[in-house]
Protein backbone atom coordinates (compact mmCIF):
# COMPACT_ATOMS: atom_id res chain seq x y z
CA UNK A 1 0.00 0.00 0.00
CA UNK A 2 1.63 3.39 -1.11
CA UNK A 3 1.78 5.90 1.46
CA UNK A 4 -0.86 8.23 -0.53
CA UNK A 5 -3.38 6.10 0.13
CA UNK A 6 -3.14 5.76 4.04
CA UNK A 7 -4.29 9.32 4.66
CA UNK A 8 -7.31 8.73 2.00
CA UNK A 9 -8.02 5.96 4.18
CA UNK A 10 -7.95 7.03 7.01
CA UNK A 11 -9.90 9.87 6.30
CA UNK A 12 -12.58 7.94 4.34
CA UNK A 13 -12.62 5.51 8.43
CA UNK A 14 -12.74 9.00 10.54
CA UNK A 15 -15.68 10.67 8.00
CA UNK A 16 -18.02 6.87 8.58
CA UNK A 17 -16.87 6.81 12.10
CA UNK A 18 -18.15 10.16 12.60
CA UNK A 19 -21.90 9.73 10.73
CA UNK A 20 -21.96 7.05 12.80
CA UNK A 21 -21.59 8.85 16.06
CA UNK A 22 -23.97 11.68 14.58
CA UNK A 23 -26.39 8.96 13.68
CA UNK A 24 -26.61 7.68 17.23
CA UNK A 25 -26.51 11.09 18.74
CA UNK A 26 -29.84 11.97 16.43
CA UNK A 27 -31.52 8.04 17.35
CA UNK A 28 -30.95 7.89 21.10
CA UNK A 29 -34.23 10.22 21.60
CA UNK A 30 -35.88 8.01 19.23
CA UNK A 31 -34.44 4.78 21.18
CA UNK A 32 -35.62 6.22 24.39
CA UNK A 33 -38.69 7.24 23.29
CA UNK A 34 -39.29 3.73 22.08
CA UNK A 35 -38.20 1.79 24.89
CA UNK A 36 -40.53 4.11 27.41
CA UNK A 37 -43.43 3.66 25.08
CA UNK A 38 -43.35 -0.23 24.86
CA UNK A 39 -42.82 -0.61 28.61
CA UNK A 40 -44.46 0.02 31.95
CA UNK A 41 -44.24 3.69 33.51
CA UNK A 42 -41.35 2.21 35.95
CA UNK A 43 -39.00 1.51 33.35
CA UNK A 44 -39.19 4.85 32.27
CA UNK A 45 -35.74 5.77 33.95
CA UNK A 46 -34.16 2.33 33.92
CA UNK A 47 -32.97 -0.26 31.63
CA UNK A 48 -33.69 -3.63 31.86
CA UNK A 49 -33.59 -6.92 29.30
CA UNK A 50 -36.09 -8.59 31.29
CA UNK A 51 -38.14 -5.80 31.46
CA UNK A 52 -41.97 -6.43 29.70
CA UNK A 53 -43.44 -5.10 26.72
CA UNK A 54 -46.95 -3.78 26.93
CA UNK A 55 -49.48 -1.66 24.53
CA UNK A 56 -51.11 -0.28 27.51
CA UNK A 57 -49.54 2.99 27.23
CA UNK A 58 -51.29 3.73 23.61
CA UNK A 59 -54.51 2.91 24.95
CA UNK A 60 -54.47 4.80 27.81
CA UNK A 61 -52.90 7.49 25.43
CA UNK A 62 -55.77 7.29 23.11
CA UNK A 63 -58.45 7.26 25.23
CA UNK A 64 -57.25 9.75 27.30
CA UNK A 65 -57.22 12.72 24.10
CA UNK A 66 -59.57 13.18 21.49
CA UNK A 67 -56.49 11.92 19.03
CA UNK A 68 -59.02 10.43 16.25
CA UNK A 69 -59.74 14.16 15.77
CA UNK A 70 -57.04 15.25 16.07
CA UNK A 71 -55.34 13.27 13.10
CA UNK A 72 -58.20 13.76 11.36
CA UNK A 73 -57.94 17.50 11.99
CA UNK A 74 -54.02 17.07 10.63
CA UNK A 75 -54.73 15.22 7.74
CA UNK A 76 -57.24 17.79 6.34
CA UNK A 77 -55.29 20.63 7.09
CA UNK A 78 -52.32 18.77 5.14
CA UNK A 79 -54.56 18.10 2.25
CA UNK A 80 -55.90 21.66 2.21
CA UNK A 81 -52.18 23.54 2.17
CA UNK A 82 -51.16 20.86 -0.33
CA UNK A 83 -53.49 20.89 -2.95
CA UNK A 84 -53.62 24.98 -2.45
CA UNK A 85 -49.87 24.58 -2.70
CA UNK A 86 -49.51 22.42 -5.94
CA UNK A 87 -52.43 24.53 -7.97
CA UNK A 88 -50.92 28.41 -7.44
CA UNK A 89 -47.08 27.47 -7.52
CA UNK A 90 -47.78 25.51 -10.88
CA UNK A 91 -49.22 28.13 -12.12
CA UNK A 92 -47.06 31.08 -10.60
CA UNK A 93 -44.18 28.76 -11.49
CA UNK A 94 -45.40 28.32 -15.06
CA UNK A 95 -46.24 32.40 -15.86
CA UNK A 96 -42.47 33.08 -14.33
CA UNK A 97 -40.74 30.16 -17.16
CA UNK A 98 -42.51 30.94 -20.09
CA UNK A 99 -44.31 34.19 -20.04
CA UNK A 100 -42.67 38.01 -19.75
CA UNK A 101 -45.36 40.16 -18.84
CA UNK A 102 -44.87 44.00 -16.82
CA UNK A 103 -43.04 43.60 -13.81
CA UNK A 104 -42.12 40.19 -14.57
CA UNK A 105 -38.63 40.83 -13.05
CA UNK A 106 -40.03 42.37 -10.23
CA UNK A 107 -42.52 39.92 -9.20
CA UNK A 108 -39.78 36.82 -8.98
CA UNK A 109 -37.78 38.85 -7.04
CA UNK A 110 -40.59 39.68 -4.48
CA UNK A 111 -41.23 35.87 -4.23
CA UNK A 112 -37.36 35.16 -3.63
CA UNK A 113 -37.43 37.72 -0.73
CA UNK A 114 -40.22 35.58 0.92
CA UNK A 115 -37.77 32.98 0.78
CA UNK A 116 -35.55 35.00 3.26
CA UNK A 117 -38.72 35.41 5.80
CA UNK A 118 -39.52 33.43 8.26
CA UNK A 119 -43.16 32.65 8.80
CA UNK A 120 -42.98 33.66 12.12
CA UNK A 121 -42.36 37.10 11.65
CA UNK A 122 -45.86 37.53 10.12
CA UNK A 123 -48.34 35.98 12.87
CA UNK A 124 -49.88 39.46 13.67
CA UNK A 125 -50.50 40.36 10.93
CA UNK A 126 -51.31 36.82 9.49
CA UNK A 127 -53.57 36.92 12.51
CA UNK A 128 -55.47 40.21 11.92
CA UNK A 129 -56.27 38.70 8.52
CA UNK A 130 -57.79 35.97 9.31
CA UNK A 131 -60.06 37.70 11.98
CA UNK A 132 -61.19 40.51 9.28
CA UNK A 133 -62.01 37.26 7.32
CA UNK A 134 -63.64 35.91 10.12
CA UNK A 135 -62.24 32.30 10.29
CA UNK A 136 -60.06 32.19 13.26
CA UNK A 137 -60.23 28.74 14.60
CA UNK A 138 -61.05 26.82 11.70
CA UNK A 139 -58.77 24.37 9.41
CA UNK A 140 -58.86 27.31 6.90
CA UNK A 141 -57.34 29.88 9.24
CA UNK A 142 -54.44 27.43 9.35
CA UNK A 143 -53.95 26.81 5.87
CA UNK A 144 -54.91 30.31 4.41
CA UNK A 145 -51.15 31.71 5.11
CA UNK A 146 -49.62 28.72 3.58
CA UNK A 147 -51.39 28.13 0.26
CA UNK A 148 -48.88 30.28 -1.25
CA UNK A 149 -45.31 29.03 -1.15
CA UNK A 150 -42.15 30.83 -2.52
CA UNK A 151 -39.77 27.59 -2.70
CA UNK A 152 -42.55 26.19 -4.24
CA UNK A 153 -42.97 28.68 -6.91
CA UNK A 154 -38.74 29.00 -7.24
CA UNK A 155 -38.60 25.02 -7.02
CA UNK A 156 -40.99 24.58 -10.14
CA UNK A 157 -39.97 27.65 -12.36
CA UNK A 158 -36.49 26.37 -12.33
CA UNK A 159 -37.83 23.15 -13.15
CA UNK A 160 -40.40 24.37 -16.17
CA UNK A 161 -37.66 26.24 -17.78
CA UNK A 162 -35.51 23.20 -18.17
CA UNK A 163 -38.60 21.97 -20.61
CA UNK A 164 -37.18 22.41 -23.84
CA UNK A 165 -39.60 25.00 -25.94
CA UNK A 166 -39.46 22.46 -28.46
CA UNK A 167 -42.25 20.51 -26.47
CA UNK A 168 -44.03 23.74 -26.24
CA UNK A 169 -44.03 24.01 -29.57
CA UNK A 170 -45.05 21.13 -30.75
CA UNK A 171 -47.93 21.21 -27.92
CA UNK A 172 -48.90 24.77 -29.68
CA UNK A 173 -49.14 23.24 -33.09
CA UNK A 174 -51.30 20.21 -31.91
CA UNK A 175 -53.71 23.21 -30.54
CA UNK A 176 -53.35 22.73 -26.66
CA UNK A 177 -53.53 26.18 -24.92
CA UNK A 178 -51.32 27.39 -22.25
CA UNK A 179 -53.29 25.56 -19.53
CA UNK A 180 -53.53 22.58 -21.84
CA UNK A 181 -49.39 22.55 -22.31
CA UNK A 182 -49.03 22.95 -18.86
CA UNK A 183 -51.17 20.14 -17.88
CA UNK A 184 -50.04 17.65 -20.76
CA UNK A 185 -46.33 19.01 -21.23
CA UNK A 186 -44.69 20.96 -18.27
CA UNK A 187 -46.39 18.26 -15.04
CA UNK A 188 -45.59 15.42 -16.07
CA UNK A 189 -41.93 16.05 -16.85
CA UNK A 190 -41.60 17.50 -13.23
CA UNK A 191 -43.42 14.89 -11.49
CA UNK A 192 -40.05 14.29 -9.67
CA UNK A 193 -40.25 17.73 -8.51
CA UNK A 194 -44.02 17.45 -7.24
CA UNK A 195 -43.49 14.16 -5.08
CA UNK A 196 -40.31 16.11 -3.14
CA UNK A 197 -41.98 19.07 -2.54
CA UNK A 198 -44.93 17.47 -1.66
CA UNK A 199 -43.04 15.13 1.00
CA UNK A 200 -40.99 18.42 1.90
CA UNK A 201 -44.44 20.08 2.54
CA UNK A 202 -46.09 17.62 4.38
CA UNK A 203 -43.66 17.25 6.81
CA UNK A 204 -43.31 20.74 7.50
CA UNK A 205 -47.12 21.03 8.17
CA UNK A 206 -47.92 17.65 10.06
CA UNK A 207 -45.65 19.44 12.40
CA UNK A 208 -46.07 22.58 12.54
CA UNK A 209 -46.88 24.17 15.90
CA UNK A 210 -47.21 27.71 16.67
CA UNK A 211 -49.53 29.25 13.91
CA UNK A 212 -52.37 26.21 15.00
CA UNK A 213 -51.63 26.72 19.01
CA UNK A 214 -51.99 30.57 17.91
CA UNK A 215 -55.32 30.49 15.58
CA UNK A 216 -57.40 27.61 16.99
CA UNK A 217 -58.96 27.03 20.51
CA UNK A 218 -61.35 24.09 20.50
CA UNK A 219 -60.93 20.72 19.94
CA UNK A 220 -62.60 20.55 16.97
CA UNK A 221 -59.70 22.37 15.11
CA UNK A 222 -56.42 21.15 16.59
CA UNK A 223 -54.00 19.57 14.84
CA UNK A 224 -51.80 16.54 16.66
CA UNK A 225 -49.23 19.12 17.51
CA UNK A 226 -51.23 21.57 19.72
CA UNK A 227 -53.46 18.33 20.83
CA UNK A 228 -50.65 16.78 21.91
CA UNK A 229 -49.47 19.71 23.76
CA UNK A 230 -52.15 20.32 25.38
CA UNK A 231 -52.13 16.16 26.50
CA UNK A 232 -48.54 16.71 28.00
CA UNK A 233 -49.53 19.86 29.92
CA UNK A 234 -49.10 19.95 33.23
CA UNK A 235 -52.49 19.29 34.32
CA UNK A 236 -52.27 16.56 32.82
CA UNK A 237 -49.74 15.25 35.13
CA UNK A 238 -46.46 13.61 33.89
CA UNK A 239 -46.06 10.22 32.91
CA UNK A 240 -43.43 10.23 30.37
CA UNK A 241 -45.01 5.95 28.83
CA UNK A 242 -47.89 7.84 28.41
CA UNK A 243 -46.56 10.84 26.75
CA UNK A 244 -44.04 9.26 24.43
CA UNK A 245 -46.82 6.76 23.11
CA UNK A 246 -48.24 9.88 22.32
CA UNK A 247 -45.34 11.07 20.34
CA UNK A 248 -45.24 7.68 18.72
CA UNK A 249 -49.28 7.74 17.69
CA UNK A 250 -48.45 11.70 16.30
CA UNK A 251 -45.82 10.85 14.01
CA UNK A 252 -46.58 7.28 13.35
CA UNK A 253 -47.61 8.40 10.00
CA UNK A 254 -44.86 9.81 8.82
CA UNK A 255 -42.53 7.24 10.07
CA UNK A 256 -44.25 3.93 8.36
CA UNK A 257 -44.74 6.49 4.94
CA UNK A 258 -40.95 7.08 5.33
CA UNK A 259 -40.25 2.54 5.88
CA UNK A 260 -42.38 2.21 3.20
CA UNK A 261 -41.41 4.49 0.54
CA UNK A 262 -37.85 6.10 1.57
CA UNK A 263 -36.10 4.36 -1.42
CA UNK A 264 -38.94 6.36 -3.57
CA UNK A 265 -38.37 9.47 -1.54
CA UNK A 266 -34.63 9.58 -1.91
CA UNK A 267 -35.01 8.60 -6.00
CA UNK A 268 -37.29 11.89 -6.22
CA UNK A 269 -35.41 14.17 -4.38
CA UNK A 270 -31.88 13.01 -6.54
CA UNK A 271 -34.24 13.39 -9.32
CA UNK A 272 -35.46 16.77 -8.55
CA UNK A 273 -32.14 17.99 -7.79
CA UNK A 274 -30.72 16.66 -10.86
CA UNK A 275 -33.46 18.90 -12.63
Amino acid sequence: MSALARPSIIGDALETAGAWLLALVWALPILYAFWTAFHPGEFATRFSLLAPWTLENFANAWNAAPFARYFLNTVVLVTMILAGQLVLCTLAAYAFARFTFVGHNVAFALVLVQLMIMPDVLIVENYRTMRLLGVLDTTLAMALPYMASAFGIFLLRQTFKTVPRELDEAARVEGCGPLQTLWKVYVPLAKPVYIAFGLVSVSYHWNNFLWPLIVTNSVSTRPLTVGLAVFSGSDQGIDWSIITAATFLSVAPLLVAFLLFQRQFVQSFMQAGIK
